[in-house]
C-alpha cells in the first residue's frame, strides 16, 4: 500500500475557490482503480493549506493515476490556476496496518495487539 500525505499552500482568498473546483475531480479518482482514499481538504487553523491524503493499494495503481487518468493532470491545472504557492507532499511504502484502537478500546501505537 502507498499513502501519499502532506500540504498545498495557496492564497487565503482562492482556497475555497480550489476546493471547489478540484471536487469533482477528487470524486472521479476514487474510482480508479487502486484508488482507496483520496481527499484534498481545507485545513483547519491555516486558511493558507489545502490537506492532501491519498491511499493506494498499489504502485501500478498509483503510477497509472500519475500517467493515463486525466484527474490528476486536470488538478494540477487547476491548483495553477488558483495561485498555488507551494507543495510538501511524499509517499510512504506501507508494510502493515492495524486499527488504532484495540480489543479494550484503547488507542495504542503498537501493530501486534
Amino acid at each position: 500500500m502507498i499513502i501519499i500525505a502532506g500540504t498545498i499552500t495557496i492564497p487565503a482568498d482562492k482556497r475555497a475557490g480550489c476546493i471547489a473546483a478540484i471536487a469533482p475531480f477528487q470524486k472521479a479518482t476514487r474510482t480508479q482503480p487502486g484508488c482507496l482514499a483520496y481527499v484534498f481538504s481545507a485545513d483547519p487553523v491555516r486558511d493558507d493549506v489545502i490537506s492532501v491524503y491519498e491511499q493506494w493499494a498499489d504502485a501500478p495503481s498509483l503510477e497509472a493515476h500519475f500517467r493515463v487518468h486525466p484527474n490528476y493532470t486536470a488538478m494540477r491545472e487547476l491548483f495553477a490556476q488558483h495561485g498555488i504557492t507551494g507543495v510538501e507532499v511524499r509517499k510512504y511504502r506501507t508494510d502493515a496496518d492495524a486499527p488504532v484502537y484495540n480489543a479494550q478500546r484503547v488507542a495504542t501505537a503498537s501493530f501486534d495487539e
